[in-house]
């Protein structure tokens, strides 16, 4: 036997042992993962080995294995200076219910009032409109190098590492990621492998049984606080992979000193309106989510939308101590929006994020004078 025929055999029967519902250790399974990043196993082993892990149902351990492997072999690694908190808010997608681009539009109000907002978001894969999908379309520079977005979350407090940029994770995620059009282990452990380590985070999971292995996982791997959220529709059946302003959100939060505790939101709680989710869904079709973005960021219309951001970045100014309560973070993200302030930063990071000054400012000056800014964009460049 060939030592390529010992290894596809070796491969196959974890492959097995999984398709059993059996467990793996996180040595393993970073080891699967490393084979899968350098491209060692046929497709259909890669492919098998992905669903077989994402059906049984990930621990926690295996997802750290996958995040170890990523940060080893596949992430361009870079510090970023400074003595406040740094914050990413990009869930894990594969939720069933798919809305506008709250998360991106969450951490531009964020931004606007004072958080620095590291983001790691990708291409669309089980939803519409990606994050990366909708900042292309408004001009801002998703291809740049690490170093730019470096420059960009110093400057405009706020910038975004494309997990499906070759500049990011040179060499694999790209190639796995463009080839398969279902959820698994990496919708959590790629998410997770941003080359800044933030500090703070409000992550997202597609369903309420991840979220307590994914608050073990993130506080494992360095996060100093971070609260971890499913967010339900008025029936409690469906759910959105951010706070939600249809029905409740189930809440993991942990704190510095080691604490944790697990609750329960209503949008009554947070100060909101609840709203359908005819008024958030996603409109399948990244020209107009973008349009939409602006019109929300800039708090002109869609008013369930922006009740929906408010919710998602006034948790981010809560936990990076911008607020002293959640309500009080809800309030605070209504005033960032229509004071002109979320919109002001979002005409800064397209400055900002980019390795060719002015680059994109053509792409977005259209899109915000169809949103009705086009006097204020002019105004700000």
């Amino acid at each position: 036997m060939t030592r390529f025929e010992a290894s596809l055999r070796e491969f196959g029967r974890t492959i097995q042992s999984l398709l059993e519902k059996q467990d793996i250790s996180r040595q393993t399974c970073r080891a699967m993962f490393r084979q899968l990043l350098e491209d060692r196993q046929p497709d259909l082993h890669q492919g098998a080995f992905l669903a077989a892990l994402a059906a049984k149902g990930e621990t926690s351990e295996e997802i750290a294995g996958a995040w170890e492997a990523i940060m080893e072999l596949d992430t361009h690694a870079i510090e970023i200076d400074g003595d406040t908190p740094l914050v990413e808010n990009s869930g894990t997608g594969m939720d069933a219910l798919k809305t506008f681009n709250v998360s991106t539009a969450a951490a531009v109000v964020a931004a606007a009032g004072g958080v620095r907002m590291a983001r790691h978001g990708a291409r669309a894969l089980t939803s519409f409109c990606g994050t990366v999908d909708l900042l292309e379309k408004l001009g801002i520079n998703v291809a740049c190098s690490v170093e730019a977005v470096g420059r960009s979350i110093d400057q405009a407090g706020i910038g975004i590492f494309n997990g499906m940029s070759p500049q990011v994770h040179p060499n694999a995620l790209f190639r796995i990621l463009s080839q398969i059009r279902f959820g698994s282990t990496l919708n959590i452990a790629a998410s997770l492998a941003s080359p800044c380590r933030p500090t703070h985070a409000l992550r997202g999971v597609y369903a309420e049984p991840v979220m307590d292995k994914v608050a073990e996982l993130m506080r494992a791997i360095g996060y100093q606080r971070a609260m971890v959220v499913h967010g339900y529709d008025a029936d409690g059946r469906a759910g959105m992979d951010e706070i939600s302003t249809l029905g409740e959100t189930a809440v993991r939060e942990f704190f510095p000193d080691g604490t944790s505790r697990a609750y329960r939101l209503s949008p009554e709680a947070l100060g909101v309106k609840r709203s359908t989710y005819a008024d958030v869904a996603a409109l399948g079709d990244v020209h107009a989510e973008a349009v939409r973005f602006v019109r929300v960021v800039s708090g002109i219309d869609h008013p369930a939308c922006i009740d929906l951001v408010r919710a998602n970045a006034g948790a981010i100014l809560y936990l990076a101590g911008q607020a002293p309560d959640l309500p009080s973070g809800v309030e605070a993200a209504r005033q960032l929006i229509f004071s002109g302030r979320a919109f002001e930063k979002l005409c800064q990071w397209l400055t900002a994020q980019s390795d060719e000054p002015g680059a994109g400012r053509e792409r977005f000056a259209a899109i915000a004078a169809e949103a009705g800014l086009g006097r204020e964009a002019a105004a700000f460049f």
